[in-house]
């Protein structure tokens, strides 16, 4: 039995390229029985403005219909899999491999870019053009539902960085040659992967900060599901970042005990 899936408009022939004024953007969405929510993330893209974005989906394969709405929706997704995989690292990891993008970003399945992101990212970026970042992040909205929780997203800088993840990753863009130099997602990480790959750089990474909303992020995805978040930090603080052992030791369980107060009150109002 075949359980390896694939489809999209680049199959058909629609092979999207940079050009010199308008550098190709590749989005990256990893799926596991996403039917519910996936066609939203895909009408955001599709709402996009910039006009040369390739977008890649990587799907787990799903058994609730998630491939019918990739296949449904093949006018704005140039390239989809569906193939047993290891999480969510294993399936950016492949989709990385398959991009073609000089930016390549990378969306939740149950989240949406609002309107004119990409070129407003886009925008800031030619800003730079004489000085590329490697990376660039923004503000993003946590929301349940169409209510609007809290919005995250610092600018990022080492010393914060080094400590715990203050950038929204979600939607933001990284530079190709950061994955050419610094290799591609730990898989051995579930959780914090991302954090762990912009950790390798250390202090020379480039990056730049739009302080603009771009995204909204539903909460309750992964990196908030359980608690070995902490761990996996932890881990990635001292193996990557070169924190000490002690300082990595006692900021796991400060930030234990402050997300423990804040369930606490959350569970009181």
């Amino acid at each position: 039995m075949n359980t390896r899936l694939e489809g999209g408009a680049s199959l058909r022939g629609r092979v999207k390229r940079s050009e010199p004024d308008k550098p190709l953007v590749t989005i990256i969405t990893a799926t596991y029985n996403a039917a519910k929510y996936l066609p939203a993330a895909i009408q955001s893209i599709r709402e996009q403005t910039y006009g040369n974005i390739e977008y890649i989906v990587v799907d787990g394969a799903s058994t609730d219909g998630t491939v019918d709405v990739l296949k449904a929706n093949e006018d704005v997704i140039d390239y989809w899999i569906s193939a047993p995989d290891k999480g969510i690292y294993d399936a950016w990891n492949k989709g990385v491999r398959l991009s073609g993008g000089d930016w390549i970003a990378f969306l939740g399945a149950d989240d949406i870019y609002l309107e004119g992101a990409i070129q407003v990212y886009m925008t800031s970026i030619h800003a730079c053009r004489d000085n590329l970042p490697q990376y660039v992040s923004s503000r993003v909205n946590l929301s349940s539902g169409s209510k609007v929780l809290h919005t995250i997203g610092q600018q990022w800088n080492w010393k914060a960085f080094q400590k715990y993840m203050n950038v929204a990753h979600v939607g933001s863009l990284h530079h190709r040659l950061l994955f050419e130099r610094y290799g591609l997602f730990d898989e051995s990480y579930k959780i914090c992967g991302d954090y762990e790959f912009l950790l390798r750089p250390g202090s020379n990474l480039h990056a730049a900060y739009l302080n603009e909303i771009t995204v909204n992020m539903s909460v309750g995805g992964i990196s908030s599901a359980s608690f070995q978040v902490f761990k996996e930090t932890e881990r990635a603080k001292t193996a990557t970042g070169g924190r000490s052992f002690l300082l990595s030791y006692v900021e796991k369980y400060w930030a234990i005990a402050k997300w423990k107060l804040r369930s606490y009150l959350c569970s009181q109002t």
